[in-house]
């Protein structure tokens, strides 16, 4: 079975009788409008304020997607057999509707039966309790129920078998919700009698012999201000599995770059290199990873920058050239383009699935997908040389973050010097710099619009009124590509080819301001996107959207298809001042703006 026939297969099985969920479309990878953090790494992130209990557009509770996913904490656990940055995640979804005893049922239904997979290589995990919540028995007979053995069923503590955005129960902040999970693990046969792998290991081990495929997560808590748990009375089920993951139990091979949704990089990788896989695995691995994450994010119209999503996409890039550069003892600047082309767009370009249009059916995309590519790896190609010449001025992490140089890299380079590297050292300073990293991480995730507090609502319903008061000021070739909110402030990209002069600024910023004096009623209607369009609401995130969808109205001011939380009058807001404007790439600016 192909990637591609998976994917189909498990829209086609939710989304038909009985089970009637609604396929939704994947969300852009770079939150668009309300972003709370880089790139959505799950399928449940832009569902957040559906499974707190706001209606979703389409009145629909039973949802179903596949969601290209991008996860910047695994980028230094690429290189094993089931680790990725990009993925997608096949999910669905309860909205107060069913629970427990249907998703359980469905899933091993799904499995078991339309995917053929053999019970016997199926484990189970099951909350075992804990914190002030109690084991749970229902998830755990209902497996029985399905007739699975004892011995296929495994208890987990909340460290292992309980989700929420935050942890733990404990850790979770009053108002998060969160509930226990039950995951589904394959066990792989060539594996299991392998000598160097465990034989008396559990699912959860990390040996290779075992491979979560699915997770069902019953969210079903909240968190109270006193620390404790209070039942929801909208019980919500959010269900994740690796599309990656499951195609490799699928096929019985433990390895997901042998996937067909990997094994067109590799060859091409393998052609440029003049290598074999078998001999240069993790290698390999990660260019393959790494290029696929970067072709998406640029698709998407992400820039290398020192900054943000840009950031990531330039480690991304620079860590496949040193791959390739180590792997070939020489680089071309296009080499990259070419594993793009023939390997990443060639297998996702001609078999995408409905309702996903075609991941990159523009020419002139595909395009820009190759001049960005080509042009990061000539300009990295004079680092890497620079970085080889400053070897022995500065120190392996300096390498590491500044050039990006892999600490193997930089350890050879050590050892032709008959010099060691202080790998303890190095990994001390790592350990830092991705502690400082994952600190940033949770609190952009926890600090944007996810929270619904008070002041995100506020910057976020004052981004409709600076959209609509650019377009005034400048034209209406102004778009917006982005956005990001703190409690501090709010970050606005928009399309224009030039910076605003200070005449321009105070023209849109007296404008906002005027609309917020004017106290204007902020008001909400649920329709299709085609009537939307056709009363001309803004509406430039298309492949966000569902066929209904929610159209706020700003006065006469402004009319947008937006799905995030909003005041109910402008004079709600407070006058906002504009303080900071940059250029975020060709053709694109930002504004920042804080109110005051």
């Amino acid at each position: 079975m192909t990637g591609h026939n998976l994917r189909q297969k498990y829209l086609n099985f939710f989304s038909s009788k009985p089970r009637n969920h609604l396929i939704i479309p994947s969300a852009p990878l770079v939150p668009e409008n309300d972003p709370t953090t880089l790139f959505n790494s799950s399928g449940m992130q832009p569902l957040v304020p559906y499974l707190l209990g706001q209606p979703h557009p389409s009145g629909q509770t039973r949802l179903v997607n596949s969601q290209k996913c991008l996860r910047t904490q695994d980028i230094s656990e690429v290189g094993d057999n089931r680790h990725t940055t990009f993925f997608e995640m096949l999910g669905n979804w309860s909205l107060g509707d069913y629970f427990k005893t249907d998703q359980l049922t469905w899933i091993w239904n799904f499995l078991t039966q339309e995917l053929k997979l053999p019970k016997e290589k199926l484990y189970v995990t099951v909350y075992q309790g804990g914190d002030g919540v109690p084991r749970d028995e229902d998830t755990y007979q209902i497996w029985k129920s399905l007739g699975i053995p004892e011995d296929h069923i495994f208890f987990y503590p909340s460290s292992k078998n309980w989700w929420s955005r935050s942890g733990t129960p404990q850790e979770m902040p009053s108002g998060e919700i969160g509930g226990p999970d039950s995951e589904v693990f394959f066990e792989f046969t060539q594996v299991k009698h392998d000598p160097k792998y465990g034989q008396h290991c559990h699912p959860n081990c990390d040996c290779g012999r075992f491979l979560e495929i699915a997770n069902s997560v019953f969210i079903q808590y909240q968190k109270q201000t006193d620390g404790s748990l209070k039942e929801l009375s909208q019980k919500n089920v959010d269900f994740g599995g690796g599309l990656e993951r499951m195609l490799a139990a699928i096929n019985d091979q433990p390895d997901i770059f042998m996937t067909d949704l990997f094994q067109p990089i590799i060859s091409e990788i393998e052609a440029l290199t003049n290598l074999q896989y078998s001999d240069h695995q993790t290698s390999m691995r990660i260019i393959a990873d790494h290029l696929k994450a970067a072709v998406f994010l640029i698709n998407e119209g992400v820039e290398p920058s020192n900054k943000l999503q840009g950031y990531v996409l330039r480690r991304l890039i620079r860590r496949s050239i040193v791959k390739l550069y180590q792997l070939s003892g020489t680089l071309k600047p296009n080499y990259l383009s070419i594993i793009a082309k023939q390997g990443v767009i060639s297998t996702y370009q001609s078999r995408s699935t409905p309702p996903f249009p075609n991941f990159f059916d523009s020419n002139q995309k595909q395009r820009e997908i190759f001049s960005v590519l080509d042009n990061e790896s000539q300009q990295f190609i004079k680092t890497l040389d620079k970085g080889l010449k400053q070897l022995n001025q500065l120190s392996p992490f300096d390498l590491y973050q500044t050039y990006g140089f892999p600490v193997e890299i930089t350890q050879e380079l050590y050892a032709q010097q008959g010099r060691e590297l202080d790998l303890d050292q190095f990994n001390q300073e790592l350990k830092h710099h991705q502690d400082l990293s994952r600190t940033a991480g949770k609190g952009m995730f926890q600090g944007g619009l996810q929270d619904h507090s008070q002041i995100t609502t506020k910057y976020h319903t004052a981004t409709h009124l600076l959209h609509q008061a650019l377009r005034q000021v400048l034209g209406d070739h102004v778009r917006q590509t982005g956005s990001n909110i703190t409690h501090q402030r709010l970050r606005f990209d928009f399309t224009h080819d030039q910076p605003l002069s200070n005449q321009q600024l105070q023209q849109v910023e007296d404008l906002v301001n005027q609309q917020i004096k004017n106290k204007l009623t902020v008001t909400c209607q649920t329709m299709s996107l085609q009537q939307a369009q056709s009363q001309n609401a803004l509406a430039f995130f298309a492949e966000k959207y569902g066929d209904q969808v929610k159209v706020y109205s700003i006065g006469n001011f402004s009319k947008e298809v937006c799905g995030g939380p909003h005041v109910a009058n402008t004079a709600d807001i407070g006058p906002i001042t504009i303080y900071k404007q940059e250029s975020v790439g060709s053709g694109r600016r930002r504004l920042y703006a804080k109110i005051v």
